[in-house]
C-alpha cells in the first residue's frame, strides 16, 4: 500500500532538492563566501589572530582544552540522594546483610555469622601472602 507512495517520493526527491537554493554566506558585506577557515590552537597568554575578508579564524586554548572547570569537578563520594535507586538498594542490602548476621557476614548476631569470620580471616591471610610475594618480587 505504501510502496507506490514511497517510489513516487524517491523519484521526486532529486527534483525537489535541486529546486532549493543554497544560502549565500555574506562575509563582511562583500557578498562572497570565505575562501579559508583556519583553526588556531593558542597557548597560555597568546592572542587570537585577526581574520581577513576571505578567511574565518577559529581559536581554542591549549591549556586543558577538555578539562571540566574546577567548580564543577567531583569533590568526593556522591551523596545517596543523588545516586540511582539500584545503587542505593545494593548499599542497603549490603549494610543489612552485615548487620543482620546472615551467613558469611562475620557478625556476632545471628546463627550464620561465624562462617563469615573464617572466610574473612582466610581472605586477609591470602592478601597478606600476595603482598609479601609482590614485595619479594620487587627486590632486584
Amino acid at each position: 500500500m505504501f510502496r507506490p507512495f514511497m517510489m513516487a517520493a524517491l523519484i521526486a526527491l532529486p527534483a525537489i532538492a535541486g529546486a532549493q537554493s543554497a544560502p549565500v554566506a555574506d562575509t563582511a558585506g562583500s557578498g562572497k563566501p570565505p575562501q579559508r577557515v583556519r583553526a588556531v590552537t593558542l597557548g597560555v597568554g597568546q592572542k587570537c589572530p585577526q581574520s581577513t575578508e576571505d578567511e574565518i579564524v577559529v581559536c581554542s586554548t591549549l591549556d586543558q582544552p577538555y578539562r571540566i572547570p574546577k567548580q564543577f569537578r567531583d569533590s568526593g563520594p556522591i551523596p545517596a540522594k543523588n545516586q540511582a535507586w539500584g545503587n542505593r538498594a545494593a548499599t542497603m542490602d549490603q549494610v543489612g546483610r552485615a548487620a543482620g548476621g546472615l551467613p558469611d557476614t562475620c557478625s556476632p548476631v545471628g546463627s550464620g555469622g561465624q562462617s563469615g569470620c573464617a572466610l574473612a580471616t582466610n581472605r586477609q591471610w591470602a592478601a597478606e601472602r600476595r603482598a609479601k610475594q609482590d614485595a619479594d618480587a620487587a627486590v632486584p
